[in-house]
């Protein structure tokens, strides 16, 4: 059983936040996330593009976001449960909560904050009839761990920035690497498309497009694609890995099944407060709430991250009384004993 104060669902920058806020109350959090990495939709589906509304930054891209809020937020020492997905809730009598994972992974928390932006991210699967019986079989729509097609060949279909990047990073691990997308043109970060093109110019990477596979062969595991390329005739190609990187289809999944009021698949706070659902002791920050005036925006998923983090405290101490003091005044002290805070002025008599 993992236990703390505040139980967090969903690692994106709303998320990641919450531990900074949190932190300066002294509460401790912990995060649950179904992607195998921080970063939500910032790490996952655009890493590399930029984003221009962030306060303070005129300009920096989504993983470097990540990047900078992790640094953050270290010194308040999160915990993480990721690759998993939470299932179910249970309240218990004393108002506490216990969150399980798809994996079993139980969690105890005084308080729940889902920040899981738009909700869980499920693969868009390609309309070939058979892939689901390869599933787990050679065909991934995630890559995890990179090792695991060490000397392997393998297949990615796709025209984004996921089969760009995979693609240039397979070609140093794979025995070969084939990318298939159904146009030429690729929507990616300009320096992927130019190191996809020298890899394919050296003879590293085996690009056909326009092109779409249509099948996958195999009897128990991934043996090859049957792939069909306009103008030509279909063909295979031998595979042991068959990754379509489609990107990723925002669904809440089970958190919908929890009690919580819903309103065109999202989640009703009460935005006028603290950001509580209609079950006391769970609130929604981000993207996966819903108020009138609402926007879907990083900068407001923080604001409300704030808010919400002052009624959690009240909810954990109701007997304590909270006075907010600026960091530039107080300082900030980690759970690891670290401290931030201003160089004192220097006290000198003028003579």
């Amino acid at each position: 059983m993992i236990t703390t104060d505040i139980l967090i669902i969903g690692a994106g920058p709303t998320g990641l936040f919450t531990v900074f806020e949190a932190g300066l109350l002294k509460l401790r959090c912990h995060l649950i996330d179904a992607l195998p990495q921080v970063g939500g939709q910032c790490s996952e589906i655009y890493p590399k593009k930029p984003i221009y509304d962030i306060p303070a930054y005129p300009e920096i891209l989504a993983g470097d976001l990540t990047d900078k809020l992790m640094e953050q937020i270290k010194q308040f020492e999160p915990g993480f449960t990721l690759g998993e997905r939470a299932e179910t809730i249970e309240k218990q009598e004393d108002e506490t909560f216990i969150v399980t994972t798809n994996k079993g992974t139980k969690h105890h928390a005084k308080v729940v904050a889902i920040a899981g932006g738009l909700g869980s991210f499920e693969p868009r699967k390609p309309p070939i009839p058979n892939i689901a019986d390869f599933e787990d079989k050679g065909v991934e729509y995630i890559i995890r761990d990179p090792e695991f097609y060490r000397d392997k060949k393998v297949v990615i279909s796709g025209g984004g920035d996921s089969a760009l990047d995979w693609s240039i990073f397979l070609t140093d691990v794979a025995s070969s690497v084939t990318l298939i997308h159904r146009r030429n043109e690729f929507r990616g970060a300009l320096d992927s498309v130019d190191k996809v093109q020298e890899l394919k110019d050296a003879g590293k990477i085996t690009m056909i497009t326009p092109a779409e596979v249509k099948g996958i062969i195999g009897t128990d595991k991934v043996e090859g694609v049957s792939v069909v390329q306009k103008g030509e005739e279909p063909f295979t190609i031998e595979t042991d890995h068959f990754i379509p990187l489609f990107g990723l289809s925002p669904k809440l999944g089970p958190i919908a099944n929890w009690g919580l009021e819903i309103e065109k698949n999202a989640i009703k706070v009460n935005n006028a407060l603290d950001y509580q659902t209609n079950r006391e002791g769970i609130y929604a920050i981000g993207d996966v709430n819903t108020y009138p005036g609402k926007l879907k925006l990083i900068l407001c998923g923080f604001h409300e991250a704030t808010l919400m983090c002052q009624s959690a405290y009240k909810r954990i101490f109701p007997d304590k009384k909270y006075v907010m003091k600026y960091t530039t005044v107080g300082g900030v002290d980690g759970f690891d004993g670290t401290r931030k805070e201003a160089p004192k002025a220097v006290v000198k008599k003028i003579n």
